[in-house]
C-alpha cells in the first residue's frame, strides 16, 4: 500500500529491540511500531519519537483490540514465557487474529542450551524440582541464584519452550523458519505474510 504507514504491534518488545534497525530506516520504510507489554513497568517511553512509538499495557492473549487492526504482529521470544499450554494457544490466536501478517519466535525445546537459563547446558531438560533446587543452589537465571524455594520454582515455570510439533500445532497456517547451530535448530519462527 503506497504512501500508508505500516501499522506493527510488537508483543513484548521494546523500542531499543527496533532501534537497532535504526530510527531513519523505520521512517524511511513508514513503519509505526505499537509496543505491547503486561505492565507499564516493563514499558520505557522515555523521550521516545511518538511517531515511531506507541505503548499499550494488556495482556498479549487476550486483546482489547480489534481483529486485523494491524498489518504485522510481531513477537520474539515471548511465547514461551506467557505460562501453559492453553495460554500460549490464546496467545497464537491473538497473533493469527490481530493481524494478518506475523512473525513469532520462541526457542527449541530440543536445543541443549536454554537461552534463558544457559549457564548449565540441558538443565531445561530436568524434572522441574531439580530444575528449582538448581537454580537454589547455582546462579542459572540472569537474576542470579534464586534467595527462597518460592522464587526458584518462579524461575523454574517462567519459560516454557516450544518444540516445532507444538509451533505447527499453535500457527497452522504458517510456514516454519529454523534458525541453525551447526546442524541442531536453535529456534523457529513462525511466519505468515498476507497475499
Amino acid at each position: 500500500r503506497a504512501g500508508e504507514t505500516l501499522q506493527l504491534l510488537d508483543l513484548g518488545g521494546r523500542a531499543y529491540y527496533w532501534r537497532r534497525l535504526g530510527t531513519d530506516f523505520l521512517r524511511e520504510q513508514k513503519v509505526h511500531v505499537t509496543l505491547l507489554n503486561l505492565t507499564d513497568f516493563e514499558l520505557y517511553a522515555g523521550d521516545e519519537d511518538p511517531s515511531l512509538f506507541t505503548y499499550l499495557v494488556g495482556d498479549a492473549c487476550k486483546l482489547d483490540l480489534a481483529d486485523n487492526s494491524f498489518d504485522l504482529c510481531h513477537s520474539n521470544s515471548v511465547i514461551e514465557h506467557v505460562g501453559l499450554a492453553w495460554q500460549m494457544e490464546a496467545f497464537a490466536g491473538e497473533v493469527r487474529r490481530i493481524a494478518p501478517s506475523h512473525f513469532v519466535q520462541s526457542p527449541n525445546f530440543w536445543f541443549p542450551i536454554d537461552p534463558h537459563f544457559w549457564r548449565l547446558p540441558l538443565v531445561h531438560w530436568t524434572p522441574r524440582p531439580l530444575r528449582a533446587r538448581l537454580m537454589r543452589w547455582l546462579p542459572l537465571a540472569a537474576a542470579g541464584r534464586a534467595p527462597d524455594m518460592i522464587s526458584a520454582y518462579r524461575f523454574a515455570d517462567s519459560s516454557q519452550m516450544l518444540s516445532k510439533a507444538q509451533m505447527r500445532a499453535l500457527f497452522p497456517d504458517s510456514r516454519l523458519h529454523a534458525d541453525r547451530f551447526m546442524l541442531l535448530a536453535k529456534s523457529y519462527t513462525a511466519v505468515r505474510l498476507a497475499k
